[in-house]
């Protein structure tokens, strides 16, 4: 089969390698699509990955082409969208439920080969399966759907609640969308990009805001409609937007933390005290994962899909074969995309 990997920093190849063979639990799915993740971009640029070479590839779909001896929940012919997590399942935290806490996991598509080869063996805890409704290119999405669901599920729900989304990338589109659909009063994007902005608002956001404007938290603490019951959705992962969610958030608002930083934060003592003062509660998201495995998020983007509530097509950067894929992410020159960039098989 074929596969691109990773040989090495900031090199990609096409490479023919030896179909791997299910075992156990596992089942050997034939790729569809693979998208590329904004966290993968360090481990192609970056020296960010665990080893090389590595198959990257964790949001991805298929058919399942093959069972190991042991695999009782799925049969020739599944269509499935990948969950990547592969969590321990025997710690504390995971009899909890709490899957994405797991310390002792591992992962497709960075620990072990993911979805950039045409053929790839997961285990069967690790396919969610796609009902006639769903196509494969809505199952390659489906894990950075579930990257906005999850924290809107710890909040407890958006229901009649004001959302604010800030950073409108892909994870933050693709939450705009969500939010709307899971019952937000409102929603809100924020980002320095005004083209992203124009897609939130074709996406349904109620408003939007420019935050390189020097007063736009003023504007937005104007309109009294969306300054109570708030959740704002940090997802730009910037030590300017942590910050730009305490100072613009309403009374009692959540704030929940997706983006990770990759530098450091620090803060005045009256920014801080914004948090007491307005009795904010302030807390952090990791991956998309509850119970039972793979979680309420996965079966919820799997309705919205099946409903048509979430558009990917205007999030498509590109589908491409393997050579020109590479191509694609090259160009890249480890920044971000404007898009979902796919690897279609």
């Amino acid at each position: 089969m074929l596969e691109v990997v990773v040989a090495k920093n900031r090199e990609l190849r096409v490479i023919e390698s030896v179909t791997p063979i299910a075992v156990n639990d596992e089942v050997l799915i034939q790729v569809a699509f693979s998208g590329l993740c904004g966290s993968d971009i360090p481990r192609v640029f970056h020296n960010g990955a665990h080893y090389y070479p590595v198959t990257l590839g964790h949001e991805f779909s298929g058919t399942v082409i093959a069972l190991g001896p042991k695999v009782t929940e799925l049969k020739i012919g599944d269509r499935i969208a990948c969950a990547p997590l592969v969590p321990c399942k025997n710690c504390d935290v995971c009899h909890q439920g709490l899957y994405s806490l797991c310390k002792n996991y591992s992962f497709v598509g960075s620990r072990v080969r993911g979805g950039n080869a045409q053929m790839v063996a997961v285990p069967q805890d690790s396919c969610f399966k796609l009902n006639e409704k769903i196509s494969f290119k809505q199952g390659a999405f489906f894990e950075p759907v579930t990257v906005g669901i999850h924290p809107i599920l710890m909040a407890g729900g958006c229901t009649d609640k004001n959302v604010v989304v800030l950073g409108v990338g892909t994870i933050g589109l693709l939450a705009v969308q969500s939010a709307k659909a899971m019952g937000a009063k409102t929603v809100t994007a924020i980002d320095i990009d005004e083209t992203k902005l124009d897609k939130a608002k074709t996406l349904g956001a109620d408003f939007v805001f420019n935050s390189l404007d020097t007063d736009f938290i003023a504007q937005l603490q104007q309109l009294k409609q969306i300054d109570a019951n708030q959740l704002i959705l940090e997802t730009a992962g910037t030590p300017i937007t942590v910050k730009m969610a305490i100072a613009m958030a309403g009374p009692r608002a959540q704030i929940g933390l997706v983006g990770t930083l990759h530098q450091d934060i620090s803060m005045t003592h009256s920014e801080f005290e914004q948090i007491l003062r307005k009795e904010l509660s302030l807390f952090g998201s990791w991956m998309n994962y509850s119970k039972p495995y793979p979680g309420e998020e996965w079966r919820i983007t799997a309705q919205l899909f099946a409903e048509n509530k979430i558009d990917i097509e205007s999030l498509t950067q590109a589908s491409l074969a393997p050579h020109e894929y590479i191509e694609e992410v090259i160009a890249l020159d480890g920044k971000p995309s404007n898009g979902k960039i796919l690897l279609e098989w």
